[in-house]
């Protein structure tokens, strides 16, 4: 099992060889699983961005064990227990930066209103801060996102899901699927978003 995970190592950039022994044995909890236990939480990290239509679910997986790796390499231990506690505390960061990257449900298209209120207040806030209100922004999402009525969920999903041609060829799809306009498609997803905005605007002065 371990020649198979060295083999994975070879193809990570910036993930030494230190780091992933490191990263083993801190996932192994003090149980020797042979590499079991890092194969099981990166394919639960990858259904983890899977279920939120992320189209690069191995490479950000990737990223959030590569990045446990190099705190360990550098740090020696994360005292956060569980270990998978930990795993997703640092998913829900990649998971962010990801949505940031490709304007999806943070952003959704252009950052307005409460949306753009946040993005500005964490430009002016230290880096242990801004990643704070990060994740409880984040999570505030995930909250609101359960708290709509399922079609209302996918409708959004899907609206600001992909990125330029494909939005717009998604965006036709669903359209087409509802038996909708384009313009009315845009009015439901825009109304969708102001509830979330104020959903999640809500529940973070709550927190």
């Amino acid at each position: 099992m371990h020649v198979a995970l060295r083999e994975m190592l070879k193809e990570e950039r910036g993930l030494t060889p230190l780091a992933f022994n490191r990263l083993l044995a801190w996932l192994d909890d003090g149980v020797e699983s042979h590499g079991e236990t890092y194969l099981e939480m990166r394919r639960r990290l990858v259904s983890y961005f899977d279920r939120r239509n992320r189209l690069s679910a191995d490479e950000l997986a990737d990223e959030t064990l590569n990045r446990i790796g190099r705190t360990l390499e550098k740090a020696g231990t994360i005292t956060v227990t569980p270990p998978a506690r930990y795993c997703y505390v640092v998913a829900r960061f990649v998971l962010l930066e990801d949505f940031r990257r490709d304007q999806l449900h943070v952003r959704l298209d252009e950052p307005r209103g409460a949306w753009a209120a946040a993005a500005r207040s964490l430009s002016e806030v230290g880096p242990d801060e801004a990643a704070v209100t990060q994740e409880q922004r984040l999570e505030c999402l995930d909250w609101c996102l359960e708290q709509l009525k399922p079609d209302q969920r996918d409708l959004v999903i899907e609206y600001y899901r992909d990125v330029r041609r494909l939005k717009i060829e998604r965006r036709r799809e669903l359209a087409r699927r509802l038996g909708i306009s384009m313009n009315a498609l845009g009015i439901r997803a825009c109304r969708i978003r102001a509830v979330l905005e104020t959903c999640v605007d809500g529940c973070c002065r709550q927190r």
